[in-house]
């Protein structure tokens, strides 16, 4: 899979783009009947994201790579590891992580604006995440980026309930600005998606998304994927997903040579 420069221009420029018709319906397949699976079997970090009052219903869940089958089989044979590769201009791409996100009919919880980065365990400017859809999703329930925040600096990560800020210390980083507030100030990017489309974006590039009105339902499975400068970075806090344990195996600052990282793509000779 070879991306166009332009592609990649628009990424390193804007920390976010979106990439058309990347997957086949095969791989569409096993990313829904994966997503069934995950559904049926939540695992131990899923976490219910909506309110009891909300209409609808919204699920998250992580790293599940290792136990359903059909994630493991499209992350490593798909282009999508090759395509983050080349976005971020690395000799060697590893995963980092999955995140189940489902949001069925009629959810009016929102995605508020936050960035990746700062919840994880990990330091580091070379990775990219990827939001892939097996539904059509209109630009009202798509993602959307705030353009150029992956070079502004971390912002303070809070819970998405309650706006608590449980793992930096208050005031340790800078508040997110408010984007609904003062659109003049910044540049939004939307994509409506059809199956088969993608968009990936830096780890630091502020996002957020609405709820899905009517019928629709939106089923995605985001893929994180980590580049060469990535370095282990253990936190005093619980991280957001964990990897309990992983501190008694990898030393600060080392890279995430680890079986839970795996290697998926290496730049060709």
């Amino acid at each position: 899979m070879s991306l166009s420069a332009k592609d990649v221009e628009f990424y390193q420029e804007d920390g976010a783009v979106v990439i058309r018709k990347l997957f086949s319906p095969e791989q569409l397949g096993l990313l829904e009947r994966g997503i069934a699976r995950n559904m049926a079997e939540p695992s131990s970090l899923s976490i219910v994201a909506s309110r009891p009052e909300d209409p609808g219903y919204f699920i998250e869940d992580f790293c599940n790579w290792q136990r359903i089958p059909e994630y493991r089989a499209f992350v490593e044979t798909s282009p999508a590891a090759a395509v983050a590769g080349q976005l971020m201009g690395c000799k060697t791409v590893r995963l980092y992580h999955d995140h189940l996100l489902v949001k069925e009919p009629k959810t009016v919880a929102k995605t508020p604006w936050h960035q990746d980065q700062p919840y994880y365990n990990i330091d580091g400017f070379d990775n990219v995440s990827m939001w892939l859809p097996v539904d059509p999703v209109p630009v009202d329930s798509t993602l959307k980026f705030v353009a150029g925040t992956h070079r502004q600096g971390w912002m303070m990560p809070r819970s998405f309930m309650t706006n608590e800020a449980k793992w930096f210390p208050e005031g340790s980083l800078k508040d997110i600005p408010d984007v609904e507030g003062h659109p003049d100030k910044h540049t939004v990017l939307a994509w409506a998606l059809e199956p088969g489309d993608a968009v990936f974006f830096h780890m630091l590039t502020l996002h957020g998304a609405g709820g899905v009105a009517g019928g629709n339902r939106r089923r995605v499975v985001s893929f994180r994927f980590t580049g060469d400068d990535t370095t282990f970075a253990p936190r005093p806090w619980r991280t957001s997903p964990p990897f309990p344990g992983l501190d008694k195996e990898l030393e600060k600052g080392v890279a995430l040579d680890h079986p839970l990282f795996p290697i998926l793509w290496t730049k060709p000779a």
